[in-house]
Parts: C-alpha cells; sequence; structure tokens
C-alpha cells in the first residue's frame, strides 16, 4: 500500500479535519469550533498523508511567537492536529510527518517548536521534552477562606458580555504574556478561542460569564467562568468552572478569587489549568483542600541551538560548553558554547573545546523556559556533568523568577 504526504490544500480540509475527528474518538467537533478552527488553520503549514483519496495522517501547526526568558516573544512553530489513522499505524506515519515538519520549521528560520501531548510517550524520540506544568484545583470554598491584600475591596467588579469584553481582556492577556515564560503572543483571531462557548465546553453548565475589574475607569483584569448548579438534600453545592483569570496587580487579582468564592448556591471553584506559582496558592487559608494536582503542560523543541539559546537570557553569568545530541535533527548534534553576561546578553556558537555537559535536546527543550532544572535531570542520568560544578551553573543560569505556563491549547 503506498501513500503520500504533502501539504493540505484548501479544498481538502473538511477530510483533513474528520480524519483528525476520526482519531480523537470520533466526537464530531461542534460547529462553532470546527469553524474557528477552519478559519485558524494555516494550509501551507498543514500536511496530510493520502492513501488514494482518503486521508490517513494530519499534522499542522501555527506560526506562534512564544515568551521566553528575558521578555522576548520567539518565533516557534505551535505543533498542532497531529494525527494517524488506527488502520496506517506503526508505518512510519508519524515519523514522516515530524521529520517534514522539522525541516519545514527550520528552513522558515524558527528557533522553536512546541506542542501539547496528548500522550506524553509520543514526542521525546523526536527531540520534545517538557518544559512546563500546569495545575488543577478544585477548592472547597466552604472551608477555605481568602486572605485579600489591602485595596481589594477597591476594586470595582461588574459582568460584562464576554465577547463585548474581549477587546479589553486581551489587553491584560498580552501584557501577562510578556511576562510569563511559555506563553504564546496571540496573533489576531485567535482572540475568539478564548470565548468559545459551545455545549461541549460547558459540561453542564451555564453559558459562559465574564467579570472585569476596574480601577479609575480602566480593566485591570478579568474571569471567565460557568456556572454548573448542583444540589442535593441537604442543599445547593454548585460548582464555578473557571475558563481564564488575570490581572495586573495583586488586589485586583485577589478581588476577581474573592468574587468567584462568594457567587451563591456554590462550594467549589475548579480550575484544570493555572500556573504551578500562582500566587492564589498563597491567598487561600488551607491549600489542603484545594485538591491540587499537576501535569505535564508545554513541550519545547530546539530546532537550531544556537538561535533558541540566544533569544533567551539568562539568570547568573554563564560560560559552559554543551555537547548536544540530536539524533532527529543532526544539525543541532555537536559541541556548542554558551556565554552570557549580567546584563542579559547570550551567544552559543559551535566550538571544539572540551564538553562541561552532555545532554540530547529533550533534556535542552525541558530545561530552555526555567521551569525545569538541569539537577534532578542530571540525577536521573539524563544529563552527564563532565566538569565538576557545571550542572549547578548551568541549572542556575537557565532558571526563571517565573514558572512558564501554557495558559490555552492550540
Amino acid at each position: 500500500m503506498t501513500t503520500q504526504l504533502r501539504v493540505l490544500r484548501p479544498s481538502e480540509w473538511n477530510d483533513w479535519f474528520g480524519s483528525l475527528e476520526r482519531a480523537f474518538g470520533a466526537v464530531p467537533t461542534s460547529p462553532e469550533a470546527r469553524e474557528l478552527w477552519a478559519a485558524l488553520t494555516e494550509h501551507e503549514r498543514s500536511l496530510g498523508v493520502w492513501d488514494g483519496a482518503e486521508c490517513v495522517g494530519t499534522a499542522g501547526a501555527f506560526s506562534f511567537r512564544v515568551t521566553v526568558p528575558g521578555g522576548a516573544a520567539v518565533p516557534a512553530a505551535g505543533v498542532t492536529m497531529v494525527s494517524v489513522a488506527a488502520t496506517h499505524r506503526r508505518r512510519g506515519l508519524l515519523t514522516s510527518m515530524m521529520r517534514r515538519q522539522l525541516d519545514d520549521v527550520l528552513a522558515l528560520g524558527e528557533p522553536l517548536a512546541v506542542l501539547t501531548a496528548s500522550e506524553p510517550a509520543i514526542y521525546g524520540r523526536f527531540g520534545y521534552g517538557v518544559a512546563s506544568r500546569e495545575m488543577g484545583l478544585e477548592i472547597d470554598t466552604a472551608r477555605v477562606r481568602l486572605q485579600a491584600p489591602a485595596g481589594s475591596g477597591e476594586v470595582r467588579l461588574r459582568f460584562a458580555n464576554p465577547v463585548e469584553a474581549l477587546d479589553a481582556c486581551e489587553a491584560v492577556y498580552g501584557q501577562l504574556a510578556a511576562g510569563r515564560p511559555g506563553t504564546p503572543v496571540r496573533r489576531p483571531g485567535w482572540e475568539r478561542n478564548a470565548v468559545l462557548d459551545p455545549e461541549q465546553v460547558r459540561h453542564g453548565g451555564s453559558p459562559l460569564q465574564c467579570v472585569l475589574a476596574e480601577r479609575d475607569g480602566e480593566v485591570v483584569g478579568y474571569a471567565t467562568f460557568h456556572i454548573r448548579p448542583e444540589w442535593d438534600r441537604s442543599g445547593p453545592k454548585g460548582t464555578i468552572a473557571v475558563r481564564d483569570l488575570g490581572a495586573l496587580d495583586p488586589a485586583s487579582y485577589a478581588a476577581l478569587w474573592q468574587f468567584l468564592f462568594d457567587i451563591d448556591l456554590t462550594s467549589t471553584v475548579a480550575c484544570d489549568n493555572r500556573p504551578t506559582d500562582d500566587a492564589l496558592l498563597h491567598l487561600v487559608s488551607d491549600v489542603r483542600r484545594c485538591g491540587v494536582r499537576l501535569r505535564d503542560g508545554l513541550y519545547v523543541r530546539l530546532v537550531d541551538v544556537g538561535a533558541a539559546l540566544e533569544a533567551r537570557t539568562y539568570r547568573t553569568p554563564v560560560d559552559v560548553v554543551l555537547e548536544v545530541e540530536d539524533a532527529f535533527c543532526p544539525w543541532n548534534t555537536g559541541r556548542w558554547r554558551l556565554q552570557a553576561d549580567a546584563k542579559g546578553g547570550a551567544s552559543c556558537r559551535r566550538t571544539e573545546d572540551e564538553a562541561d555537559l552532555a545532554l540530547s535536546v529533550r533534556e535542552l527543550g525541558s530545561a530552555y523556559l526555567g521551569g525545569v532544572s538541569l539537577v534532578p535531570l542530571a540525577a536521573a542520568g539524563r544529563v552527564r556533568e563532565l566538569r565538576s560544578g557545571a550542572v549547578g551553573e548551568a541549572a542556575s543560569a537557565f532558571s526563571s523568577d517565573v514558572e512558564p505556563w501554557l495558559p490555552h491549547g492550540f
């Protein structure tokens, strides 16, 4: 049986997307979401594998810019919509799509590729490393109280139509994205995903609601959420399902959470995805009753090691030679001298000098955003220290004041 790998033609999108849906369980995407994904798809960056007239493999990429330590927004391929038909597994189709895709990313001059993984075991062999985590919460608001900072009571809160408030919320998101590694700087059109509200995402809850936080008439924060009512013999015990929440100052941030905690007829606030260093953990009276859980978030792949390592800043001065292994993108294999000064400038060039650390590009991807330390990677045997003290020096330099976070999927 022969197959053909080629760039997606616009006229083929419905078949291509249908093949993706089938691979992910054959549950139809809502018309609203389907329309949005059709509009956001970059056909020239989307690949399909065809067996005759049937699409049996899909892979796409969005042209993103991702915030890295130091605040730069670095071009990155947002890898997405990857699938292989169950009838065509173990024939090298995924490998062929990953091969073509990374070759294309390099040709476009993007130093990074990023993705979220449906199954974590898949993408390590292609050089992707887990670079961020996300935190889920299920807070018992009948027992947990907030200790809000001074000034929270002075913040004005008001309900707003989520679509009508989108520009104001997007302005807040943009300011927050500049300070949080791993956050995509959204291109026009992507803001629509934040208010996409089909029945499928409500899970029995209300239509999407939005509350804005204001100071002196300016929007400084927002929360979007669903209310899922529930009753038992003892009374109401509804859930507030938080979609997104962000604010530009501590008082506004606490005021928004306090509002959610105090909504009548509810006893739980649930969040699927918050940063692991969320200030909320330091506002609650009892973190044990917040149902904290962690999972993998953004996966990072350095497509051009030199350009990627030069694009970010480093927390401490560093001069280290990295022996990089990259079997899937062999142009990265070899020794690289990374030098960074206290002012934030960095250079990364090929060298023949003796290596200080040996690691694969997967470990570099994990450490890149500052959320995964090289120290435990070395303890796991995935980084080898060739010069005494090199692991600690490099780990300090790669670290970030702020934990990386991907606030939404793609």
